[in-house]
């Protein structure tokens, strides 16, 4: 007979399931990633940059011949957080699905875009010579496998010429490996996955989707500037422009590497800010953070797409960053997360989502991907009307 006292006890899921949650799991493990999986914290500053609280918006916009408004977005779109920045201002701010101020949504795969954009500052600061360099050159544990012909500029485009395997409904594919060695916390997992990849078409030559290269990316940054993953976010960025909270990224196993291409975890306002340092060119009180002409490239069209071939419906691909049609950047997630700045417009828009997945989404009968693009449109016309 257990002599155990009756504690209370908390559940999260399985990190190995993260990536095939049914919709009952999935606000509340998004929510918790930081008891999921080990992670290490991305440092605030002082002060948080502050954001300035303008009119607020009245978005309408149509989708099937009927007329919608935010409410309706918020409920369709299975919408956990919502902002609209026009600049520095807060136009529209929303919550919901559990999601507080101060809590960290997962950013699934939007750390992709943010991850690569400390390439830049690598550059900026020399610890990265060139784009063309070797990937075994940073890391030589490579050596010898598939990215050993790999460049720095092939992991930020998702080029690499190795093949994997992205099917998040299949419990043998690369990504949920990734997902499991994740959630076992081995330590040198994820490299040990990624050395046993084998290439399939020559490095640079065609675009697929693969979160293993922003886990390579992200190691080589932490062997290149030989600092962490999320002290070099916090020092180059996160302190520096003024995060309002701490966030984190998720490491591979307890004090292991941070992985560079999913599962971080920030606040939602924190979210936007960082669009924000992006429409102020990269610079942080006057000094450039990034290498001239760096958002040019990497919002750039290195890759043209089919918008139907992707869950944002982008025609392109830059450095880590997706192309809107409209020319905008955007950094997308799993499950609906997106951060889209549009430089041109000074808007950034943050969507955080539970989108339901397979099987689930079978039953689930609204085009998230149209709303989507029916919202972002509203928003930006009333923006131009001045609304």
């Amino acid at each position: 007979m257990s002599t155990d006292k009756a504690e209370p006890r908390r559940y999260v899921p399985r990190g190995e399931d993260f990536l095939l949650l049914s919709p009952t799991w999935q606000a509340h493990a998004y929510r918790n990633v930081d008891s999921m999986f080990a992670t290490r914290s991305i440092r605030r500053g002082q002060q948080a940059f502050p954001l300035k609280r303008a009119a607020e918006i009245a978005v309408e916009y149509e989708t099937g011949g009927e007329r919608r408004g935010i409410d309706d977005y918020i409920y369709r779109a299975n919408v956990a957080g919502l902002l609209v920045l026009q600049g520095d201002a807060i136009r529209l701010e929303r919550y919901a699905l559990g999601l507080e101020e101060h809590l960290r949504w997962s950013s699934m795969s939007m750390i992709k875009s943010l991850t690569s954009t400390l390439v830049g500052a690598a550059l900026q600061d020399g610890a990265i010579a060139s784009l063309d360099d070797a990937v075994s050159l940073y890391l030589p544990a490579l050596r010898g496998s598939a990215y050993d012909a790999v460049s720095v500029r092939n992991l930020i485009t998702m080029s690499s010429g190795v093949d994997w395997n992205e099917d998040y409904t299949d419990r043998n594919s690369h990504v949920n490996r990734y997902s499991k060695s994740l959630g076992d916390k081995v330590p040198g997992g994820v490299l040990a996955l990624m050395r046993s990849v084998r290439g399939l078409h020559k490095p640079g030559s065609q675009f697929l989707y693969n979160t293993g290269d922003t886990y390579v990316l992200g190691a080589l940054l932490s062997a290149a500037t030989g600092r962490t993953l999320a002290d070099y976010m916090s020092s180059k960025i996160w302190s520096r422009f003024g995060m309002e909270f701490d966030a984190f990224y998720t490491l591979e196993s307890e004090g292991g590497q941070e992985i560079g291409g999913s599962r971080a975890g920030m606040a939602l306002r924190d979210f936007g800010r960082f669009g924000l340092f992006l429409l102020h060119g990269g610079v942080i009180g006057g000094e450039t953070v990034l290498p001239p002409n760096w958002l040019d490239d990497a919002g750039s069209r290195v890759f043209t797409l089919d918008p139907s071939t992707n869950s944002y419906g982008a025609d392109g691909y830059g450095y880590s960053w997706w192309i809107d049609p409209d020319g905008a950047m955007v950094a997308v997630g799993f499950a609906g997360q997106t951060l889209y700045v549009n430089r041109k417009a000074n808007v950034v828009i943050v969507t955080l989502s539970c989108q339901p997945q397979p099987p689930f989404a079978a039953s689930y009968d609204i085009d998230i991907r149209s709303e989507r693009f029916a919202f972002k449109d509203a928003v930006l016309d009333r923006i131009r009307e001045g609304g």
